[in-house]
Parts: structure tokens; C-alpha cells; sequence
């Protein structure tokens, strides 16, 4: 199937520009099992890719034109001159592939145009991290096009820039560093302060587990500033400690942290997700590392009442399919991804995903919500060139 949608995007770009592509890239998107939030606190994160997939057929240019279409949205092929790409001035779909294309320029990089052709599996404003992969496998076959040498760690980075910069989403790194470095089989264990990973085996199916993600169909959107509120607490919540960042606050001086931060509630909740969701992530990490995935079920459901109470992030139909799950026997579940809609997660005995998925099913029916989409979530790897 891989094969055959690479096929189609390389048909799609040569129908569309009159010649062949000089190839054809794939990037994932991800699933974030535990460390929400966490990410621009420069704290821990720990996603896996998604067999889900953006795919971008590329040629270079030499004009200073960039062109841009997407099977997935309608509409003419969209053609921007580099002179003229800058920060705020798209809110289109286009502004995510710009966005890269501007911060690798403006980064020193040599890029003089390109023709690109993108088609998409990853379902758009799910938390799935839809525009991370639409970013990644840009940065990915430009570098490869034109030779950059820039590591994946580095595409990471300036697809973030782009984002936060040029799109104008406060987003952290976790989302782009996913999609560009993950392994199949393992999650990433990322610490955001330095980019460190650490691959940790993550074979979900050979314990007779699933992970599955249940995509509420609520749709989200960074940059209309409920998330930007909660990155700024954070960071008023850091200046307030003297501290650089909240990873800094030490989880058995949480307390204290508190304390110092007086009567400001909103501050104080955000602090406390932040500190405890960071020791949640080491405790996911040191459970998978001695062989016993069950016991992170509750440590993710312990995440979601966070998000939930303190973060005050979630929704009616994430809380809905959190207390459905659990109500059918799943291990854990929470939300995961931003926020404000999305999808969750939910781990589960595989002998139990059938009925957990029809009462999911049936709790949204009976709440009058649209029908959730279910599906196994398998970690997957991270971007490559495909052709």
C-alpha cells in the first residue's frame, strides 16, 4: 500500500508540473504516549510515529519560485516567490511547507525553489501532529535535494521555527523531533532541554496488548490562543521560581515551588501538571525498561485527570471516551496531543479492544457527539525517502 500511494503521489506531481519528481519523501505523524505540555517547559516527552503518513513528491528550482499542491485540499497549485515569504502572511494550509522552506533560508541555507506535490493519511486536527508532517518531510527532501548536511535533530528544530515563527503556533519540539527521528517498534524518549533520546522497545502486541487511538473528531487549532495562554502560565510560572524553565522544578520540591507561587491558582495548576507530568514520563520509562507495560496504565490515566483538572484542557468527548474505557476494562487511557479536541489513548488486553471500542462507540451515541474514529495504534518509523 506504501508502494502504491508513492506511486500516486510521483503520478499527481508529474500530471500536475509537466515532469517527473526527482523523488519522493515520506513523515509520520505521532502519537504521544505520555508528556503533555511538557515539551516548551523543556522537560520530557515520550511519542512514536504513526504508520500515518504525509507524503511529498519534490524537484528543486532555480527561479526563486516555490510551487505547492496538496491532494487533499482543493484548489489550484499555489505559487509563491521566496522574496516574498514572511512571517503572518499566510493562513492557508501552504503556510506550514512555506514556513520550512523560509526558516531553512533564513538559516543561511541555499534553497532557490522547488515544485512539491503533498498527499496526507494523517488525519488533520486529531493531535496527531498532521502539520509536524507536512513540515518534516519538506525539511527532509530539501536537504536531501539540495545537500544541506543537516541532521534530523537540526530539521527538527527549524521545522519548529517555522511553526512557531512563520505560522505563528507556539508549539514545542516534541511534534517535529517525533516525525523526523523515530524507530519502528520503539517510542522516543526525548528530553526537550537537549535533545537527547533514548529509543525504548515498545512491541505493545508481543505483551498481548493494543494501544488505540480514538479520534473524537473535535477539531482543534493551535494558533487561536488557548494554547499560547497555557505556555505563557508556564513561563510566568518559571519567572516567578527564578528559573529558567519549569523542568527545573524538582518533583519532591514541588510543594514548595507552590508555595512561593502565593494565590495564583492558574499558575499554580499549570506548575503542578507540568512537574508531575514530568515524573509521570521518567516512571513510563522506567516501567517499559523492566518489562512491565501494564503497570503504565494507570500512570496514563493519572496524566488525563492532570491535563484535565489542572491543565483544563480536555473535553467533553476525550473525558467521554476516558470513562468509557475505563468502564469496559482498558488498562489506561487519556488524552493526548494539544488539546481542546483531538484524539486519546487508550491501552488495552487485545482480548478486550473489541468491547471497549463498542462502548466508546456507544457512549458517544448515547451523549448525541458524532462517531468517533478507532484504530491500533503501531509505532512506526520516522521519515525517509521513499523513492
Amino acid at each position: 500500500m506504501g508502494e502504491q500511494r508513492a506511486r500516486d503521489v510521483r503520478a499527481g506531481f508529474t500530471e500536475l508540473y509537466g515532469s517527473e519528481p526527482e523523488g519522493v519523501w515520506s513523515a509520520p505523524g505521532r502519537v504521544n504516549l505520555i508528556g503533555e505540555h511538557t515539551d516548551y517547559n523543556d522537560g520530557f516527552v515520550m511519542p512514536f510515529a504513526l504508520p500515518h503518513r504525509t507524503l511529498a513528491a519534490v524537484s528543486r528550482r532555480a527561479d526563486g519560485v516555490l510551487r505547492l499542491h496538496s491532494a487533499d485540499v482543493e484548489g489550484p497549485v499555489a505559487e509563491l516567490a521566496l522574496s516574498d515569504l514572511a512571517p503572518g502572511t499566510d493562513r492557508a494550509w501552504t503556510a506550514y511547507p512555506a514556513g520550512v522552506v523560509w526558516a531553512l533560508r533564513e538559516a543561511g541555507h541555499p534553497v532557490t525553489g522547488a515544485d512539491i506535490h503533498l498527499a496526507s493519511t494523517v488525519p488533520a486536527g486529531a493531535g496527531l501532529s498532521s502539520s509536524a508532517a507536512l513540515e518534516v518531510v519538506v525539511a527532509l527532501a530539501l536537504n536531501d535535494l539540495y545537500e544541506l548536511g543537516l541532521q534530523r535533530w537540526q530539521l527538527a528544530r527549524l521545522c519548529q521555527r517555522a511553526e512557531n515563527v512563520y505560522v505563528g503556533a507556539p508549539t514545542g519540539i516534541m511534534d517535529q523531533t517525533a516525525s523526523a527521528c523515530c524507530e519502528e517498534g520503539h517510542a522516543l524518549f526525548l528530553d526537550t532541554r537537549d535533545l537527547s533520546q533514548r529509543q525504548i522497545p515498545f512491541d505493545l502486541a508481543a505483551e498481548g496488548l493494543r494501544l488505540l487511538v480514538v479520534d473524537t473528531r473535535v477539531q482543534h487549532a493551535h494558533s487561536d490562543g488557548e494554547y499560547g495562554k497555557r505556555r505563557a502560565g508556564c513561563e510566568k510560572g518559571a519567572a516567578l521560581l527564578g528559573l529558567d524553565a519549569l523542568r527545573d522544578v524538582a518533583y519532591d520540591g514541588l510543594d514548595e515551588a507552590l508555595e512561593r507561587l502565593g494565590n495564583d491558582q492558574e499558575v499554580r495548576r499549570l506548575v503542578r501538571h507540568v512537574v508531575t507530568e514530568d515524573e509521570r514520563v521518567e516512571r513510563t520509562v522506567a516501567l517499559l525498561e523492566s518489562g512491565d507495560p501494564r503497570a503504565i496504565g494507570p500512570v496514563l490515566t493519572e496524566g488525563h485527570v492532570s491535563l484535565r483538572d489542572d491543565f483544563r484542557i480536555s473535553c467533553p468527548e476525550l473525558d467521554l471516551v476516558v470513562q468509557a474505557a475505563l468502564g469496559a476494562g482498558a488498562l489506561g487511557a487519556r488524552m493526548t496531543g494539544g488539546g481542546f479536541g483531538g484524539s486519546a489513548i487508550v491501552l488495552a488486553e487485545a482480548t478486550d479492544t473489541d468491547a471497549i471500542t463498542k462502548a466508546v462507540e456507544e457512549a458517544f451515541a448515547a451523549a448525541g457527539f458524532a462517531a468517533p474514529r478507532v484504530f491500533e495504534a503501531v509505532p512506526a518509523a520516522g521519515a525517509r525517502r521513499v523513492e
